[in-house]
């Protein structure tokens, strides 16, 4: 089971930025020539790009256009997201149907700026403009052009939403921003995803407020998005969703994201106890086959002959391992209703299993302390088991 939260918008027909004047028309004009089979997959469109231009900011700035001018707002998923979609699936789909919401843009605009060997990733959040939060959440992105971080929203570029019908009209306001600039209408759930210095609370971004107060630590995030790219699924959930709450769950979008990325770290973090359960299971089989085999090689008298290091060595090494498995069985953690039976099973089933290696420890200790008329006393009294 996985928790999804998608990230949709809600975007007006008054935007916040005035329209630049467009700088890209060499660019823009021969991304308007792009073959219909060069747009059907990222990677396509990836090598038309890289293959047409030379530059970073030259691929960033066709990629945006591409994206922006190709895909139409589907309002009809705005209220209804298809909520076992993966990104992949985001993806294939939006492609095939050039129509899609916020995270259909910023998934493609992440896919391709990644293939393309620009580092970019895609941003959740919420927005506000005119003083107005949306009643949705967002989805943006942050790419890395000649070292130095901005932000692109290509669903916010693309057009606007009126009456609730989408108008496509290319904005080049939300192409490349800064993000001392974008912070103004786009807030982070995550606040390392503002690439401020200092960056702003949910109230004082819900205030109106562009710088953050004087007397907080600055924030290195550089290094944080570096430390947090690098963390597991369950580590980026939790600290996550420690920095969302530090920033004030103010609203019911942040809320949401907060108890999402909780979840997330309880299911990445039961998912992860699961893993180690099954390894404890194979653990526990191997080494039963190794208990069984000392068991029969006992009972066939010690036959063929191996030295009294190599029989200690081999119930020490048996009983070794099963010690190992009680410690970890019982450091697994939470595995989920469904799978605590089979944790309770296993428990019971090392426990008799080591008791059993004990038991033959024991009379291996005592075998190997006799001569060799007491030893040959002792393997004569033997009888198999069934």
């Amino acid at each position: 089971m996985r928790a999804i939260f998608l990230s949709l918008c809600l975007f007006l027909s008054l935007l916040s930025f005035s329209q630049v004047k467009n700088e890209f028309a060499g660019i823009d004009s021969k991304m308007d020539k792009i073959p219909t089979h060069d747009s059907n997959s990222t990677i396509a469109i990836a090598n038309y790009i890289s293959s047409n231009f030379k530059t970073d900011a030259e691929k960033i700035r066709a990629l945006f256009y591409w994206t922006a001018s190709n895909i139409s707002y589907d309002i009809s998923k705005m209220l209804a997201p298809n909520v076992n979609e993966t990104t992949q699936d985001r993806i294939d789909n939006v492609l095939k149907t050039k129509k899609g919401v916020c995270s259909h843009y910023a998934e493609v605009f992440n896919d391709v700026s990644n293939k393309m060997g620009i580092s970019c990733y895609v941003i959740e959040g919420f927005t506000k403009q005119n003083g107005k939060v949306a009643n949705l959440s967002h989805a943006w992105c942050a790419a890395k052009i000649d070292n130095k971080w901005y932000l692109f929203d290509p669903t916010w570029g693309a057009g606007y939403v009126n009456n609730n019908t989408f108008f496509k009209k290319l904005n080049n306001s939300y192409f490349k921003v800064q993000p001392n600039v974008l912070i103004t209408s786009h807030m982070p759930f995550d606040y390392i995803w503002q690439f401020l210095d200092y960056p702003l609370t949910n109230k004082e971004f819900l205030e109106g407020k562009r710088q953050a107060q004087n007397s907080k630590k600055q924030l290195d995030f550089e290094k944080e998005i570096t430390r947090y790219t690098s963390l597991s699924d369950s580590d980026k959930a939790f600290e996550s969703s420690e920095r969302i709450e530090k920033n004030g769950l103010l609203n019911t979008l942040v809320i949401e994201q907060y108890k999402y990325k909780k979840e997330a770290f309880r299911i990445y973090t039961q998912n992860k106890n699961i893993e180690k359960l099954n390894a404890l299971y194979t653990s526990y089989n191997e080494n039963i086959f190794f208990l069984n085999d000392f068991i029969i090689y006992r009972f066939k008298k010690f036959k063929p002959t191996q030295s009294d290091e190599e029989k200690r060595n081999w119930i020490q090494n048996v009983k070794s391992k099963f010690k190992k498995c009680e410690t970890d069985v019982y450091n697994i953690g939470i595995v989920g209703t469904e799978n605590t039976g089979s944790l309770s099973n296993l428990k019971k089933s090392i426990a008799t299993a080591l008791m059993q290696t004990e038991e033959q420890e024991q009379f291996l200790m005592e075998y190997l302390s006799k001569n060799s008329i007491g030893r040959k006393v002792m393997l004569s009294n033997l009888k198999i088991r069934n």
